[in-house]
């Protein structure tokens, strides 16, 4: 796998043509889920815990230690809002790479690991360093770097492997409220109720504008100027 070292950031137009087909597959799937009468299934807590292995703990204890508490359940929610959705994807995804992809994808925006460049390539190179050091095989290591590479790539990224695209769903979902006729309704609450907001939508646009102040070329900032904040007030939950 080709592993993403460079993020030019899109054009206003090509953004917000990707903005808009994102948005429209997203409002279709509620009626044709409709039409063919399938429903969202439950997905109870015991499915999301967090997976038996030493290097999950690990890397949950990692992201604890230099992320606001905000940030850590942000991540956890994503690990646990892509298991509910992932009938949105055609294959079966490796449960603990979504975990470490899901819990790291947002090293680049902690001080720790904010090494200049556009927040989601410096957490993809800590991720992956933290993948090898710790001896998991290079092909799982190039696939959450590119998890974390791409879990803001919209129009992009529902194209790649399962795992990069049920975290950009997820992400997605938790920062912006999209897809949620993709996910049921008590799971959504539920997962909420395990892992608190504690005032998400302040810390998260903060850290975006402060990313977008110190880098001019961020991947994020014409997200921002098409008002990508505004769309993180207006998140129903």
């Amino acid at each position: 796998m080709d592993l993403t070292t460079n993020k030019t950031p899109p054009t206003l137009p090509c953004l917000a043509c990707s903005l808009v087909a994102s948005s429209a597959r997203a409002a279709l799937t509620g009626p044709i889920r409709l039409v063919k009468r399938e429903r969202i299934q439950y997905v109870a807590k015991q499915i999301y815990q967090v997976p038996d292995s030493i290097n999950c703990k690990r890397a949950l204890d990692m992201v604890a230690q230099c992320s606001p508490a905000f940030l850590l359940n942000h991540c956890l929610r994503s690990y646990a809002f892509g298991l509910a959705m992932s009938h949105k994807v055609k294959t079966t995804i490796d449960k603990e790479v979504y975990f470490l992809g899901a819990i790291m994808h947002d090293l680049g925006l902690t001080k720790t690991y904010d090494i200049g460049g556009t927040f989601e390539l410096d957490g993809a190179q800590a991720a992956r360093s933290f993948c090898i050091d710790r001896n998991i095989s290079p092909e799982k290591a190039d696939l959450i770097h590119e998890m974390v590479a791409h879990h803001n790539s919209v129009g992009i990224a529902h194209k790649k492997d399962s795992e990069i695209s049920l975290l950009h769903f997820a992400a997605g979902l938790d920062v912006a409220g999209f897809w949620l006729n993709d996910i049921n309704p008590k799971t959504l609450s539920e997962v909420i109720d395990n892992f608190p907001r504690l005032d998400f939508k302040e810390g998260m646009k903060q850290l975006l504008n402060e990313q977008i102040k110190r880098k001019p070329m961020s991947y994020m900032k014409p997200f921002i100027k098409l008002g990508f904040l505004k769309k993180i007030d207006t998140t129903p939950f």
